[in-house]
């Protein structure tokens, strides 16, 4: 009886873009995707400004002047700690969303940002540079907790046929954060000396609007059911994001999924790492996460000033080529969330990585040849636009939906925490090197970034399959021939048998049993 009603409503329940589903997807990446996206921009446009604070509180304290490049070591500490501090919130993601749930997990660490905005906001009142570097910290760990949590949340709450738009909305969100940051600080608004404190902290606000609105939504009806076993709460969640088709049959097969899962636990880090089963899916989602940081777009993003000062823009007009390039963002971010599940996770990612390589060689060519034709310092200028919309496009938001595609519920928050760890590693590691790498080797650096690019391209054509309406179970058999696995032996992996799985990632009836 629940097949029937399943194949019955399908096509009602699987289909439909409801206000609720759109409504929660928008309200949950605005108060922290987007904050990520502004975090990554923000440290921009004061630069000058928090190095001249530091130099004066150094020789206020202890009446020293440090040289320039103690600034630049304290500046690029600012700038990467963020990273370290979302590594560490990517660390607490599965304890914290088994506790609280996913929309649970997002409410509760909001606190992390009024206590990270407050201290940035009256740094320079209380002469501290360690409170700008405390607060970064503390920001970047509610970052890494929502970075993971927000698509995990929606990925629970979408039918498969809209996975991937709602998986790519925190993109948007991400690069609009980003574009909000670059606006905020022109010179006529808050890119002024005084301001720069505020300018740090106004991620208190849109956390404010996510607090007082989020915990209006349900939880995951996933999560209701199969890890608190409140079948009346599930209903009513199902029922807030179906307006249309019985629930019935979705609930039934969350309490298959419920009672098939009963005997497994979810593996470690450990485990997963040493699980041949999932060999090559690991190993992918370690390419396309550092891939993904080390396309030199976290470059670009962190120090896109002192990139147009040295392609020779004048120095009135950087601040404006930032926010166009901020512009850009948005609407490449907008092109790839509405295209994904017509062209498919595949075409986003090899053509957004290999444009975004041949953008890195252009940058190289015109900063080594604009000394002798003018008309290169526009080259630079677009191919750092360049560089921008290829990740927007896809490589901005693909590597997070796939790697919840990539696994089994079982093997999916460790998965999270080896993506999410590796993600924001590359993050530091790029933001603290980039300033020496490119007074080391010049423009030649952006060499470096186009290899990586057309390496993960390459990765992509020959390893990665396509997911766009794919099942888990279906993805994982087509990384059966790869892992070297048998067919009987990944259907009974873990004490499993799973015969179909439908676009919740909910388990099927299986015909046998």
């Amino acid at each position: 009886m629940a097949e029937e009603l399943l194949l019955e409503n399908d096509g009602k329940h699987n289909g439909h873009l409801t206000k609720s589903l759109l409504a929660v997807a928008f309200l949950a990446s605005f108060g922290s995707s987007m904050l990520y996206g502004y975090n990554l921009a923000v440290v921009n446009s004061p630069a000058q400004y928090i190095k001249e604070f530091y130099n004066e509180t150094m020789i206020e304290t202890y009446d020293w002047t440090p040289h320039e490049e103690v600034l630049t070591v304290l500046y690029s500490l600012t700038v990467s700690i963020f990273a370290i501090g979302g590594m560490t919130g990517a660390l607490l993601v599965g304890r914290l969303v088994t506790t609280f749930g996913r929309k649970g997990t997002l409410v509760k660490s909001t606190g992390l940002v009024f206590i990270g905005g407050a201290l940035m906001g009256f740094s320079r009142w209380c002469r501290n540079p360690a409170m700008v570097i405390i607060g970064r910290f503390i920001t970047g760990v509610h970052s890494g907790i929502s970075l993971s949590v927000v698509p995990m949340y929606l990925g629970e709450i979408a039918p498969k046929n809209l996975r991937g738009f709602l998986g790519l909305v925190p993109s948007i969100h991400i690069c609009l954060g980003v574009f909000i940051a670059q606006v905020l600080g022109l010179s006529e608004l808050l890119g002024k000396e005084e301001h720069w404190p505020l300018l740090l902290s106004l991620v208190v606000f849109p956390t404010i609007v996510q607090l007082m609105l989020l915990p209006w939504f349900p939880e995951s009806p996933r999560y209701l059911l199969i890890e608190k076993g409140n079948v009346h709460a599930t209903i009513a969640a199902l029922k807030w994001f179906r307006t249309k088709g019985n629930i019935q049959a979705e609930v039934e097969e969350m309490q298959e999924e419920q009672r098939s899962l009963s005997s497994i636990q979810t593996l470690s880090v450990r485990n997963l790492l040493m699980d041949r089963c999932v060999r090559w899916q690991v190993i992918t989602i370690a390419v396309v996460n550092i891939g993904m940081q080390l396309s030199g777009i976290d470059a670009i993003w962190f120090y896109t000033n002192d990139i147009f000062k040295n392609a020779g823009i004048p120095e009135p007009h950087i601040q404006y080529t930032t926010v166009g390039t901020g512009a850009i963002e948005v609407i490449s971010g907008m092109l790839g969330c509405f295209t994904i599940e017509r062209l498919g996770r595949r075409p986003l990612m090899i053509g957004g990585f290999l444009f975004m390589g041949l953008c890195c060689a252009g940058i190289t060519v015109s900063v080594l040849f604009q000394a002798q034709l003018s008309f290169m310092r526009y080259i630079s200028v677009g191919c750092v636009v360049g560089i921008i919309a290829g990740f927007c496009i896809g490589p901005a938001g693909v590597p997070f939906l796939i790697t919840a595609e990539l696994f089994k519920q079982s093997h999916r928050p460790a998965a999270y925490t080896v993506a999410g760890c590796l993600n924001w590693l590359s993050n530091f590691t790029i933001g603290f090197v980039f300033p020496f790498l490119e007074i080391a080797t010049g423009p030649y650096c952006y060499l470096i970034f186009c290899a990586i690019c057309l390496g993960v391209a390459l990765y992509t054509i020959f390893i990665i399959p396509e997911t766009k309406n794919k099942t888990f179970m279906e993805i994982s058999q087509m990384f059966a021939d790869k892992n070297n696995i048998l067919e009987e032996e990944l259907m009974s992996n873990a004490h499993l048998k799973m015969a179909t799985m439908n676009g919740y990632g909910a388990l099927g009836q299986n015909d046998e049993g």
